[in-house]
């Protein structure tokens, strides 16, 4: 059976054009980049042309690049640097309630360590409200931390206007843009934030590599000890195939990002019309309008999200109900409570998200299983209506 893959907002497979460039790193370029012998130090040399490339796409000649494992390593890098390198400041912080656990629960991490922290919730809109933040401003707040876009519900946040009032106030702005590089532009010039995170698995680089990016005079302290690598703040051998990767990835992402981004813009508004017409009692969670391309997450009322998910499984279809890092736990999105959205219906949850390899068909696929499968679970469905309700009879009036 066809596996239809709509779940990219957890991972994207490695472009073959990667794969490709990188297996010499894989194989015969084996070398260790801090070696003084020659094979580590041209190693090294293109290690240092990835991190250039990777700056000049993303506009951030005013910043510095630190390469990470990945997406979590660099929020847990960018929030407690900038918490411990800035604490005689302040110790109190401000984060968005939609963000991902990697920076969440950083945050709770801290106020168990002493600082103290204002959790701002949304509209039911997803987006943060910029009143809210700026009357949560205090005189020893030194951090703000909010997302670029949301994993869950794709709703792009206000960072620019929220960048542009922190550093007013001089304050630290932390934005994760996992859910943003390679897919919509991403300017660190324009955007102006003073910590960033990106993930190459996201945008069809390989996995465990990612960078956090620090403008140029930001104080941050180190996480580990250990090595002078990235300029002794994140000390250890770095992952040479992964680096060299993900800047070639990126390359790839941002010169097919328009043409793509309008490709999966319509398959996606495709995907949530069908589902809107064929399915009664079905909502869509966040901003319409201010969402990246290729992610739709809708609430279908009355079933179970984990079965729900667990019945498009069989059919070969893979989605997810929000956040790969929280997959096991049984509650209900924290994004989607912060959003004000009822318990029993965040439960019901389910998250789209589409990438290069979907088309037309995969779309029609999900609109011909996903009513059957929905109606299955309704005739069983302990939530809200009658039992008696939940057979031929729902379907038969238009949503």
């Amino acid at each position: 059976m066809k596996t239809i893959y709509l779940d990219h907002n957890a991972t994207t497979p490695m472009d073959k054009r990667v794969l490709d460039f990188i297996y010499p790193y894989l194989t015969d370029e084996f070398y260790n980049p801090s070696s003084i012998h020659l094979p580590g130090q041209q190693v090294r040399e293109e290690i240092e042309k990835s991190r250039k490339k990777i700056l000049e796409l993303l506009e951030g000649e005013n910043y510095n690049l630190y390469f990470t494992s990945g997406g979590t390593e660099a929020d847990n890098f960018a929030i407690q640097g900038a918490a411990y390198g800035n604490q005689k400041k302040g110790r109190h912080i401000i984060c968005s309630s939609i963000e991902h656990h990697a920076v969440i629960d950083t945050c709770k991490a801290l106020e168990k360590d002493g600082f103290e922290v204002t959790y701002l919730s949304t509209g039911s809109d997803g987006v943060v409200n910029l009143d809210d933040l700026k009357q949560s401003i205090r005189k020893d707040t030194i951090l703000v931390t909010v997302m670029h876009a949301n994993n869950e519900t794709g709703v792009i946040q206000p960072v620019e206007e929220i960048a542009r009032f922190c550093r007013e106030k001089g304050i630290i702005f932390h934005t994760d843009a996992v859910q943003t590089a390679g897919k919509i532009p991403l300017s660190l010039k324009k955007i102006g934030a003073d910590l960033v995170v990106i993930s190459s698995h996201k945008f069809y680089g390989p996995k465990a590599a990612g960078a956090l990016l620090v403008r140029k005079g930001t104080r941050i302290f180190p996480l580990f000890h250990g090595g002078s690598q990235e300029k002794n703040l994140r000390p250890g051998t770095e992952n040479t195939p992964g680096i060299i990767g993900m800047a070639r990835a990126l390359e790839i992402a941002v010169s097919e990002m328009e043409t793509e981004g309008i490709r999966q813009k319509e398959l996606r508004d495709r995907l949530e019309e069908g589902i809107l017409n064929l399915i009664p009692d079905v909502q869509v969670n966040g901003s319409r309008e201010k969402r990246v391309p290729g992610t739709l997450n809708v609430s279908i009322k009355y079933v179970e999200g984990e079965a729900l998910l667990m019945y498009l499984s069989d059919e070969g279809i893979a989605a997810s109900s929000g956040s790969a890092c929280s997959s096991s736990s049984l509650e209900p999105s924290h994004v989607l409570l912060s959003m004000g959205i009822a318990h029993e219906i965040a439960h019901g949850s389910i998250r789209f998200s589409l990438g290069k390899m979907n088309g037309e068909e995969d779309v029609e696929a999900v609109l011909k299983i996903l009513p059957e499968v929905v109606k299955k679970l309704r005739r069983f469905s302990p939530f809200g209506k009658d039992k008696e309700e939940f057979g031929e009879n729902v379907y038969a009036h238009t949503h």
